[in-house]
């Protein structure tokens, strides 16, 4: 007697390409109806992944197994085991699994009614699957640490002898091809922003934030002697407020206009010779006919007009004194702001990272 066996009734509903596996012509087949076919399949499935936490992201695929022309009463499926026992055996055949490792399976059957009454049996197999982030880690996360570190520690550079403006455009420019060169280990963004994309945009901004402000700082210290002086209201905020809370005590400052005086003339004073009327009369006379009085007078005007520019000189050096000190406390103050969103940005998306991945 010979009987016809279809054994390819059931399908895989997330197969996208045909199955390219060598075929198994052989099938068991029991007394009681029950047939074994290990046909081996290699699947090319669709999955929808989410990349919102890569590189430590968890992805789930599921594979559906049903028949479209046999109902309930006419094959049955069943589960070869449970969701633990299918997950310990796969990792044991599993030789390699490169970039992903295998997490669980889970695994149910359902039995599906139709509008015309027909009943059909489905199986599920869910399968979990964990991305190894190490490789991510080591050429991403650590360098941007490592840059953003050198950034911080840039700030240790005297700005008042060193221009650190060109370490840190040379650090940015650095920067911008490392991210260009890694940029294809990036996975494509959809709907979906993932937070090391973030994160890699955040340590960009904050080199190109600190090089505006090393510029600024730059531009005050180089420039303060054609600057005009600070406002009163200004100096005393930043020296007696933003000085206090960055702890840098600027020195004192005199306003007051100074006076230069010849200690040689009050020493002639001191020690001219008491003289009479006839004696004063006569030197009087001897004077206005000689010519040193003219002289003399003349030296005053020069002595006058030196000393008239030696008091713009003395208030000018005050001023640039004043917009050093201030760009000074400035700076440390950025450095404080700069070191405060570091921290509070890292421990967000590391709370993010950790959170999320939990609950995946």
């Amino acid at each position: 007697m010979k009987v016809c066996i279809d054994v390819k009734t059931v399908l895989l509903l997330s197969s996208m390409e045909k199955n390219t596996a060598p075929p198994v012509p052989y099938l068991y087949l029991h007394y009681d109806g029950e047939i074994y076919d290990s046909q081996p399949i290699r699947v090319v499935s669709s999955c929808s992944l989410d990349i919102y936490l890569f590189p430590f992201d968890i992805q789930n695929c599921s594979f559906t197994f049903n028949s479209y022309i046999h109902v309930i009463d006419e094959i049955q499926l069943f589960l070869s085991g449970t969701g633990d026992e299918m997950t310990e055996e796969s990792k044991m055949l599993i030789s390699t699994m490169g970039e992903w490792s295998l997490n669980k399976i889970t695994a149910n059957r359902a039995e599906i009614d139709t509008v015309e009454g027909n009943v059909y049996v489905e199986l599920q197999c869910h399968i979990s699957i964990r991305r190894h982030p190490t490789t991510y880690v080591v050429n991403l996360l650590l360098p941007s640490c490592f840059l953003i570190a050198v950034d911080v520690f840039s700030f240790m550079l005297p700005p008042k002898k060193i221009d650190r403006s060109l370490f840190k455009m040379t650090l940015v420019l650095g920067y911008t091809v490392f991210l260009l060169n890694t940029n294809q280990m990036l996975p494509i963004t959809g709907d979906t922003v993932p937070l090391i994309n973030v994160f890699l945009s955040m340590c960009l901004l904050m080199m190109v934030a600190t090089l505006v402000e090393s510029i600024f700082v730059t531009n005050l210290l180089h420039g303060s002697a054609d600057y005009p002086p600070a406002p009163r209201w200004f100096r005393d905020f930043v020296f007696q407020v933003l000085g206090r809370l960055v702890r840098i005590s600027a020195k004192s400052i005199e306003r007051d206009d100074t006076v230069i005086q010849n200690p040689n003339a009050q020493e002639m004073a001191d020690s001219s010779p008491v003289v009479t009327k006839n004696d004063i009369s006569e030197e009087k006379e001897t004077l206005n006919e000689s010519k040193s009085v003219q002289v003399l007078r003349k030296i005053n005007r020069d002595l006058k007009a030196i000393h008239l520019q030696v008091e713009k000189r003395l208030k000018r050096n005050l001023s640039s004194q004043e917009w050093i000190y201030i760009a000074l406390i400035i700076d440390r103050l950025l450095f404080f702001f700069y070191i405060l969103f570091i921290s509070i940005s890292f421990i967000t998306i590391i709370i993010i990272w950790v959170v999320s991945y939990n609950k995946a």
